[in-house]
């Protein structure tokens, strides 16, 4: 299964302030609770982009948005997935910047899944990991990662 490929989504839409965050889900399931750390991004007013990209169906999508991300001007990057979710590490493995994981609850494991494979990531592959379904937390820290340079 491909996905259409098109840019990134972007906020503010008249592209007058350049993309702070980028927010990356899984799946367009994932939408409802990435919502929670858009709608956090706003209130912040911090401009991002957001995206659905698979780690498991478009790696190559993956691995071009995570090198180009510093070139796009992002401070860091936010990624979430339910089930097996490799796209937090998938994406901090290709960029220096910092990656926050958002573990999705949309699997029989409510959520454990996604917690485990968000989390344990290999020596020199960081990603930080708020909690299940914790989007607005994750936006939150990304103002904080941005806040302090």
């Amino acid at each position: 299964m491909s996905e259409e490929r098109k840019p990134p989504a972007r906020w503010p839409a008249d592209g007058e302030a350049r993309p702070r965050v980028g927010v990356l889900c899984g799946s367009a399931s994932d939408l409802p609770v990435m919502e929670q750390a858009t709608s956090m991004l706003e209130r912040l007013e911090i401009p991002y982009e957001f995206a659905v990209i698979s780690a498991h169906r478009n790696p190559e999508r993956v691995d071009e948005y995570a090198r180009t991300a510093d070139d796009r001007g992002l401070a860091c990057i936010i990624c979430a997935a339910g089930m097996a979710n490799h796209l937090a590490g998938a994406v901090a493995a290709r960029t220096a910047l910092p990656v926050i994981g958002v573990p999705l609850s949309g699997s029989k494991l409510s959520g454990m899944d996604a917690l485990y494979s968000t989390v344990q990531m290999p020596k020199g592959v960081p990603v930080a990991t708020v909690a299940i379904d914790g989007a607005a937390n994750a936006a939150i820290l990304a103002a904080q990662i941005i806040a302090v340079g």
